[in-house]
């Protein structure tokens, strides 16, 4: 059972990196009010913009004996910043300015993030001539992936702890960081505000499109690094068209399963993971229907917590109130 343990628990965090990202980004947003389901489709771009910058940087320097730590690291994760900015940019002029449809805008972004990713994944295979319908930029992966260099010589502990790359422990600070922010601080609590009651807000001087704009845009940007992780760190640097999965949409329900706290997230997000590998560990022979089933795991678990929290109907386990409506100012 411990080693079990010890080899299940690496995995599941892996696998729960990209999870907590998406959860923690979107979670930022909805305080604000906004419903980005159009997370799917941001995380996707944030991956092939930080592939786009790798794939440049790496044929510019030619070999991996020329490449520069700093900046093997730093150009994809600005590219993946900025991708990702500039979709939750466009989100919040459609949505906060010309004030359309969230629901429908956010489908329209996963389709058109989904569909920004493979044009262009598809566009640097062929660059490269490869005869599989994928890339593989190993050089810059390993400097994302690298763990600590003690973590090997600490046995079972470094394995369970420290054996992952940077982007794994930037993820958890965040979302820490998050809720101190949420909670503790006066812009926090405001945005919170502005989420639960934006005419009061408004009433009381707050800037509704100013923060709906910032939140959007900083969960955007969030998001976009699980995508940036899942090809970097978790597919060793391989991006193939429509690897990521459902990712994103699991992501989402991380929100309801949390009930809106990135720090719980921390915690869920491992949970999920594990829950999204676990067919992969239990002995099913050959019987796939049995596979398929403990696939639903995550979303079966993210119903059965939706179905309680409804029934408990607690104020604090509730969405924020204004979630996916319009705000006009001339309503007050």
């Amino acid at each position: 059972m411990f080693n079990f343990l010890v080899s299940f628990i690496p995995r599941a965090v892996m696998q729960s990196i990209p999870l907590l990202y998406g959860c923690t980004g979107e979670t930022i947003t909805q305080k604000s009010g906004n419903l980005n389901l159009g997370l799917p489709g941001v995380m996707y771009v944030g991956g092939i913009s930080g592939v786009i910058g790798a794939f440049l940087y790496e044929r510019a320097c030619g070999s991996a004996a020329n490449m520069n730590a700093f900046l093997a690291i730093m150009i994809p994760l600005v590219c993946c910043l900025v991708g990702s900015l500039l979709m939750g940019i466009l989100y919040c002029f459609l949505t906060v300015t010309l004030r359309a449809n969230q629901n429908v805008t956010g489908l329209a972004m996963t389709t058109f993030g989904v569909g920004f990713g493979n044009f262009f994944g598809g566009s640097l295979i062929k660059i490269t001539g490869a005869q599989v319908p994928s890339i593989a930029l190993s050089a810059t992966s390993n400097y994302f992936s690298k763990a600590l260099p003690f973590a090997s010589k600490l046995g079972w502990f470094g394995k369970v702890f420290l054996s992952y790359g940077f982007l794994a422990y930037i993820a958890i600070i965040i979302a820490f960081a998050a809720a101190y922010f949420l909670n503790r601080t006066q812009t926090g609590l405001q945005l919170r505000a502005v989420g639960e009651n934006p005419a009061t807000a408004d009433a009381a001087g707050i800037n509704i499109t100013k923060y709906k704009y910032f939140a959007t845009c900083a969960g955007c940007m969030i998001a976009g690094l699980g995508g940036l992780y899942y090809v970097m760190d978790y597919a060793s640097g391989v991006w193939s068209n429509d690897a990521f999965g459902d990712r994103g949409w699991l992501a989402l329900a991380l929100v309801i399963f949390t009930i809106w706290r990135p720090n719980v997230g921390v915690f869920s997000s491992i949970l999920f993971g594990g829950l999204f590998i676990l067919y992969l560990f239990i002995p099913t022979g050959m019987d796939l229907a049995v596979k398929e089933l403990y696939k639903m795991l995550p979303y079966l678990v993210t119903i059965i917590v939706l179905i309680i929290t409804s029934m408990r109907n607690k104020r604090e386990n509730q969405p924020p109130e204004s979630l996916g409506l319009p705000y006009f100012r001339e309503d007050r």
